[in-house]
């Protein structure tokens, strides 16, 4: 078990502790839930795995985060939301029409699923001759449906695992690649070294394959060095050499951890829910 996972709680709470240097806090009493109600999670649900994702701030409620996954570790997941550490919710899953109203909501999450962002458009249409008329449409997105958009984003933008972490059988799944035994203290540091944990693009496969040592079993995802722009992860030591983390300035807030040399690593993310936009502006 290598990433946040309660299903050992060994695990879980060294996790949190790699984390610890990059300021993701759990109280004890959280701790103690999360550790509890992900184990019944993952049984009720029928979840090969159950992993802690993160935690979104909202005005009044902040929302926990979890992921289960099925047999694709990839392709065969579902994300689910508790505001209590205990009473966990389905999120719905983010169709390509909510991620779109998703976009159109502005301001921070309140922390009440079924509060409603609206969004105006004033549509202009043309009238007789050379008038036009204005007429204003109210789109309308509920709280819940807007995190499932932002979980998708977030996963879609910087969720990364090491290179060789996973494989791709030859009946397409994704599943942990047990003899990954982890990166060394030199290729921790490389950009090289980690991978988009996400759906690739023909394109990216072939350039990928055009590399020197490039493995068809591991080389299946995007690198994250070619990440545009350039400059949108940064890179830290920590413990001297024994600890590698990586933090997202599209999305401040999530942060990887990896311990060089095991199969140690995993993925937090702590903020509000709102990716840099002006990071090309700040480079």
């Amino acid at each position: 078990v290598n990433r946040i996972s309660a299903m050992e709680s060994t695990t879980f709470k060294s996790g949190l502790e790699y984390l610890g240097g990059s300021g993701v806090v759990l109280s004890p009493e959280q701790r103690a839930k999360l550790q509890t109600s992900l184990v019944i999670l993952k049984q009720e649900q029928k979840f090969q795995k159950v992993y802690l994702w993160g935690r979104i701030s909202g005005i009044k409620d902040d929302y926990f985060i979890a992921k289960g996954v099925g047999q694709d570790e990839l392709s065969d997941t579902r994300a689910l939301y508790s505001k209590d550490c205990m009473e966990w919710g389905v999120l719905p899953v983010a169709t390509p029409e909510i991620k779109a109203k998703a976009a159109l909501a502005r301001g921070r999450f309140t922390g009440d699923p079924s509060h409603d962002f609206e969004h105006v458009e004033v549509k202009r249409i043309p009238g007789e001759g050379d008038e036009i008329h204005e007429e204003e449409e109210t789109i309308t997105i509920k709280e819940e449906e807007r995190l499932a958009a932002v979980v998708a984003e977030i996963d879609s933008d910087v969720a990364i695992v090491p290179r060789g972490a996973f494989v791709r059988t030859p009946n397409g799944q994704v599943v942990e690649n047990r003899s990954f035994e982890g990166l060394s203290v030199a290729d921790s540091c490389k950009l090289t070294s980690y991978l988009h944990f996400r759906g690739s693009g023909e394109l990216h496969r072939r350039r990928q394959l055009e590399f020197a040592g490039a493995d068809k079993a591991i080389d299946f995802l995007d690198p994250i060095a070619e990440d545009i722009p350039l400059g949108s992860w940064g890179v830290v030591y920590e413990r001297g050499s024994g600890l590698v983390c990586l933090r997202s300035h599209l999305w401040p807030g999530y942060y990887f951890y990896h311990v060089p040399g095991t199969r140690l690593y995993g993925s937090f993310y702590a903020g509000v829910g709102q990716k840099n936009l002006d990071l090309a502006f700040m480079l």
